[in-house]
């Protein structure tokens, strides 16, 4: 017998303060979520635009104060998925979201539908994955047969392993299933995406870096804000990255920076034993700045902390 899950009222996070720092509800892989209190403060004090050729989860612009923002990510799911979250409310989205997980029989602890006791205690730190398995299947599957549904897909990313967007050379999802599941922090993740970009003008765009960048009429009050795949590290998502595109980047920066256009870069210096030749030379000619941050991968869920991440800029 299901467990009814019922939508919560509207006052449920209404005394609640924001938080100092706002998280992206996709919580996606390389998301600057945890450096943003390091990074804002070297962003320009006044920005017109925000331009962000990867913009990935968003939590980036989530927490920078700009009057447009131009937002682009080479991921078509992705941006889709910004897309379908602004083009709604709060309520209306969580209230199908809730009926959707309760359809598939997924948990969901936000409501207090938790795996059974005997089940936690055989698997404790996997109850999740093992109790959620079939139905995620199940949901992966209803998906790839369309591939349209984007609230079927924000679940795939919720419960799936690490929040990825990963996809077969079928181009079928073929994440598995996580040790996660729909709770109190993706709630409120939610509700402050919603309550932030209802009132602001974002554009999106999935377009390869290039193009993106090259067709945006700059003007004063621009400022660009890159976060690329890490050319050194080992992340699913960095596969289509290479030297190639390194270096392109450096190059479109460096013309930017000629036209007086502000922007910031941020990478990995050094990873595992490796370094990033192409980076380290590339930023001798701007600022600098060291960032502390712990890296996860995909295929090694530790921390790491023995890589060096920077930010560079001109402004």
């Amino acid at each position: 017998m299901k467990t009814a899950i019922k939508t919560p009222p509207k006052t449920l996070f209404d005394t609640q303060k924001p938080p100092l720092t706002l998280r992206s509800p996709l919580f996606y892989v390389g998301d600057k979520y945890k450096l943003m209190p390091q990074l804002r403060p070297l962003f320009p004090i006044h920005i017109k635009r925000l331009i962000e050729p990867f913009v990935g989860g968003g939590s980036s612009f989530l927490n920078t104060k700009a009057q447009t923002y131009l937002l682009n990510d080479i991921n078509p799911y992705i941006i889709r998925l910004h897309q379908a979250l602004i083009a709604q409310d709060f309520q209306s989205f969580l209230s199908k979201i809730l009926k959707k997980i309760q359809a598939y029989g997924l948990s969901c602890s936000f409501q207090d539908h938790i795996p059974p006791f005997a089940l936690r205690q055989t698997h404790k730190k996997t109850y999740f994955a093992h109790y959620n398995k079939i139905a995620y299947e199940r949901l992966r599957a209803d998906f790839n047969a369309h591939k349209q549904d984007m609230e079927t897909l924000y679940l795939l990313l919720i419960y799936g392993f690490n929040h990825m967007l990963r996809f077969n050379a079928k181009g079928d999802f073929n994440l598995p299933v996580g040790n996660v599941d729909f709770n109190r922090n993706v709630v409120g993740a939610l509700k402050a995406y919603f309550e932030h970009t209802k009132t602001k003008q974002l554009q999106f765009f999935s377009l390869d870096f290039k193009d993106f960048l090259g067709g945006i009429a700059f003007k004063k009050g621009d400022f660009v804000y890159c976060d690329p795949p890490y050319l050194i590290s080992g992340s699913e998502y960095n596969k289509l990255w290479g030297v190639k595109q390194e270096q392109d980047l450096y190059a479109l920066l460096q013309d930017l920076d000629a036209g007086g256009v502000a922007w910031g870069l941020s990478n990995l210096a050094t990873h595992k034993g490796q370094e990033n030749p192409y980076l380290l030379e590339f930023a001798k000619s701007y600022k600098t700045f060291e960032i502390q941050s712990n890296y996860i991968s995909f295929k090694d869920n530790s921390l790491k902390k023995n890589s060096r991440e920077i930010y560079i800029t001109n402004a």
